[in-house]
């Protein structure tokens, strides 16, 4: 079997992206869109989603994908109005500080719900009518570097990303028998319009010496790692999580000194 260049291609295909009005999820839409998807935009924000799906050419549905008669009523409209979605792109999260110590039962709640409840939800229901129709399909969920690294701070959040790269794993083994592959993303620091409200610069002082590449991501990098995995150039793969993030992970605390430019393990 030769590789053909047609094989990245996603002419006809049907893909969800959650939380894609903005940030990596836009990024992502917009890829899956420029190589031949029809694509549905499902996110909480009505203005993003609407911008985003008109920017895009996208169907946009306003949805918050923690609920799952929301999840239900946006699936059924996105097969009536585009059909089956082959593709499934878990994007939506959301993050705040919460350290340890200080963490009420209502705040752990809140991280599990925006960063893993919503990706059983809304893959249990997409891959039910993929084996319901005889249909393979890609379910690629964004996770995070903080699921496989310590993040003082925020345990409940680098908890929930720790749990979609097993969900994963697991998910993958179950689906397999059904031709759907499942895999992950996991990115770094990544310039976004979230990123930028908090620093205009998209650079904390120290992120280039952290990052072994020099520099934070863009959300075309991400995109492009999505669209890989939606396409049959990665048909042999599932149950992966990539990290998209410069060389960070494989760094394990590795960083260039900012005087000598010398890679050295931690502060010393």
């Amino acid at each position: 079997m030769a590789i053909d260049p047609s094989d990245i291609l996603l002419t006809g295909r049907v893909a969800v992206v959650t939380g894609g009005g903005e940030g990596i999820g836009r990024g992502i839409a917009e890829g899956l869109t420029a190589f031949g998807a029809k694509v549905a935009i499902w996110e909480q924000n009505p203005e993003t989603c609407t911008s985003a799906a008109k920017a895009i050419g996208a169907l946009g549905i306003v949805t918050d994908v923690r609920d799952s008669e929301q999840v239900d009523a946006a699936l059924q409209r996105t097969a009536t109005e585009l059909g089956t979605p082959s593709i499934l792109v878990n994007n939506a999260g959301g993050v705040f500080r919460s350290p340890l110590l200080e963490t009420s039962e209502n705040g752990w709640d809140a991280l599990y719900k925006s960063n893993l409840r919503h990706v059983l939800l809304c893959t249990q229901r997409i891959a039910r009518r993929l084996v319901e129709a005889g249909q393979p399909g890609s379910v690629i969920t964004v996770t995070s570097i903080e699921g496989v690294r310590a993040a003082p701070g925020y345990a409940a959040y680098a908890a929930a990303k720790a749990g979609v790269i097993n969900y994963t794993k697991t998910a993958a083994l179950e689906l397999a028998p059904h031709k759907i592959r499942v895999n992950a993303l996991a990115p770094d620091l990544t310039v976004t319009e979230g990123l930028l409200r908090i620093s205009p610069d998209g650079l904390s002082p120290n992120a280039g010496h952290m990052i072994p590449m020099g520099r934070p991501g863009h959300v075309d990098e991400i995109a492009g790692a999505a669209v890989f995995l939606a396409s049959d150039m990665s048909s042999y793969i599932t149950g992966q999580t990539i990290h998209v993030d410069g060389g960070t992970q494989a760094a394990s605390g590795w960083y260039h000194n900012p005087q000598t430019g010398v890679y050295q393990l931690g502060s010393g």
